[in-house]
């Protein structure tokens, strides 16, 4: 048999194996990986340094996921939640908080293609909500008068899905929840924030379609 054969029926016998275990109408993702922030000046500072750091915060998250439509290109509607419990600030003066935590929450739209395949690239859209704590301590010392807020958030993903037995999988990527800035203390001259989102995580599905 040629090469080219071989190479035809092995795409025929994984997209068949493959078949039943997207067929399954729920799923259930955890995961964990780390938030990125751009660096924010501060506006009217004379410092020699007036960006205030973000820290790479450590991020779990869960997705629970219901299949829309199953085949080539797979749709299923997840909700996203995602949680940094420390991403710590740095600032040159003692005035913004030492930390906040993030927690990010929007139902999306999920594309798979090649769905029914072992190697499935995704991408997602969506919105929600997020909502930031600050910390009651300045980042030197001191209590801080920043208070929580929750804002709008558009979520948008993109990344890699690879089965591993018939209902479990591995799925890696990046989420950007842009979203309203958190009370910080200081003036950064915006009022929006990209916050990036990178891991990767267990998928076990379960419910037939």
């Amino acid at each position: 048999m040629s090469s080219k054969r071989l190479l035809i029926v092995a795409l025929v016998v994984v997209g068949g194996f493959t078949a039943g275990a997207f067929a399954q109408k729920n799923e259930l993702e955890l995961g964990v990986g780390r938030t990125f922030v751009s660096d924010q000046g501060v506006v009217g500072s004379n410092l020699f340094n007036n960006d205030v750091h973000h820290g790479r915060a450590w991020t779990f998250g869960g997705t629970y996921g219901r299949l829309l439509r199953p085949g080539f290109t797979r749709l299923t509607f997840e909700v996203p939640v995602m949680y940094a419990p420390d991403v710590d600030l740095n600032y040159a003066a003692n005035e913004v908080p030492s930390s906040y935590k993030a927690l990010f929450a929007a139902p999306s739209l999920r594309a798979n293609i090649f769905g029914e395949n072992a190697f499935s690239p995704w991408v997602s859209i969506g919105g929600g909500v997020a909502h930031f704590s600050p910390s009651s301590s300045l980042e030197f010392g001191g209590p801080s008068a920043a208070k929580g807020n929750t804002t709008g958030v558009l979520q948008v993903g993109l990344g890699l899905e690879v089965r591993l037995k018939a209902k479990w999988s591995l799925r890696g990527g990046m989420r950007d929840f842009w979203s309203g800035t958190p009370n910080i203390n200081v003036n950064t001259g915006k009022s929006r924030q990209h916050n990036y989102v990178v891991g990767v995580g267990v998928v076990y599905r379960f419910g037939k379609f």
